[in-house]
């Protein structure tokens, strides 16, 4: 197993949480080429602005290994994380984050995120920086995902 096979699973719990009302975005966490947790974005069916998948795994790998330190582990993201889900893999310690699907000016001005701020150059202001791995293989598959969301939103009444 590889980082594009993780990167898969990502995108599937995208696929997911786009199936049930969700934001399109998925994430998985591995530690040791194993998947220890997963996260979809329902944030707004949860009512709380934190619940993006990202967030959601890393809470999960947490709680699953009874830490907040997940050193060593991979959060792999369907899309490009935003800020704040960026913050909260440098506080939990995630070493990598490997994402299929960069932000764009269009997706920030469409409020998917926070801003059109640029995390690679945050963490390199950061005390301890994360491997930030952009692997394009399953970019188009994703911006397919975030259309077919985007025409599913425009068609309810």
């Amino acid at each position: 197993m590889n980082d594009r096979y993780f990167l898969h699973l990502a995108i599937e719990k995208a696929k997911e949480s786009s199936q049930v009302g969700g934001f399109p975005a998925g994430a998985v966490v591995v530690k040791n080429g194993e998947v220890i947790s997963s996260g979809v974005s329902v944030g707004a069916k949860l009512n709380d602005p934190t619940s993006h998948a990202e967030t959601v795994a890393i809470r999960e790998a947490c709680a699953k290994l009874k830490t907040i330190d997940l050193s060593g582990a991979t959060l792999y993201a369907s899309l490009q994380p935003c800020l704040m889900c960026f913050s909260v893999a440098n506080w939990a310690g995630i070493s990598r984050i490997v994402f299929g699907c960069k932000k764009t000016i269009e997706m920030a001005k469409k409020n998917y995120y926070e801003g059109e701020n640029d995390i690679a150059k945050i963490n390199e202001l950061n005390n301890r920086q994360i491997e930030l791995v952009y692997l394009p293989d399953y970019e188009a598959e994703m911006i397919k995902v975030v259309n077919d969301w985007e025409k599913k939103l425009a068609e309810l009444p």
